[in-house]
């Protein structure tokens, strides 16, 4: 069977969607030959990287199960995230924004999202996007774009993370996926931009990641009160060895104290 390929000009490189050959029903998505996404048609709730399944263990917990959410997806991906949240919390009202306008076009032909999802699809630039809204506009706010230090955009300055927050309600969460190699320069940067932002913050990451001796990622959440009650359901969750971050041993990851 043929294997679906187009070229992503925006990228330079082709885009693939392959079988999950251990997982019928599931589909892995790459770009450039590096596997960027993983999808479970046939159970959403199957979230298989293990940043992706720390961010929708967040979404799990900061409201109540099955309430609906209106949420953001910065760097659309293959749309994993957004398939989980019509399964676990249906009614939900999605925007889910991609730059490169192959890549979504691609996804959305051979990876559909389930009927009756609520996704608006935007291809634009996320800064723009979040330059736009209004304030306090989104339940949950996801950024899924940094891969380290050169992977770096022009959204990694303390100006997006203050539209990060803001377009996140009263009671929302904005969490922000950073991706880098040791000593986690890059990583440690953006917790502390994410500190400035003056909301209660958090880390989540396997946790060997938090030494600073290997590649990886980590998950940096911001919400406008940590609820210290999400915290031991957070590690119970995984996947695992789970470590959670607050106070001050984020600020310690981060390099700074208040």
């Amino acid at each position: 069977m043929s294997v679906p390929s187009r070229y992503l000009r925006g990228a330079g490189a082709h885009a693939e969607i392959d079988s999950d050959a251990f997982n019928d029903g599931a589909f892995i998505l790459s770009i450039g030959g590096a596997q960027q996404s993983h999808v479970d048609l046939a159970d959403p709730r199957n979230v298989f990287y293990e940043y992706l399944r720390r961010i929708a263990n967040v979404l799990d917990v900061f409201k109540p199960a099955g309430e609906p959410l209106r949420i953001l997806h910065l760097g659309a991906g293959a749309l994993t995230l957004a398939r989980y949240v019509q399964a676990t919390r249906p009614g939900s009202r999605q925007v889910a924004v991609e730059r490169e306008r192959e890549l979504l076009a691609f996804v959305v032909e051979h990876l559909p999202l389930p009927p009756g999802t609520d996704c608006e699809l935007l291809v634009e630039d996320a800064h723009d996007t979040l330059t736009a809204c209004t304030e306090g506009s989104f339940d949950a706010v996801v950024l899924d774009v940094f891969s380290g230090a050169d992977g770096a955009t022009e959204l990694a300055t303390p100006e997006v993370y203050r539209l990060l927050s803001r377009a996140a309600a009263p009671g929302g969460v904005v969490l922000v996926n950073v991706g880098d190699d040791p000593p986690l320069t890059f990583a440690r940067e953006q917790a502390r931009l994410l500190l400035d932002t003056g909301y209660d913050v958090a880390a989540l990451g396997e946790t060997g990641m938090f030494s600073g001796r290997y590649a990886g990622n980590i998950v940096l959440v911001a919400a406008s009160r940590w609820d210290p009650g999400w915290t031991a359901p957070l590690t119970a969750a995984g996947p695992h060895p789970a470590t959670i971050l607050t106070g001050a041993d984020y600020t310690d990851f981060a390099g700074t104290r208040s």
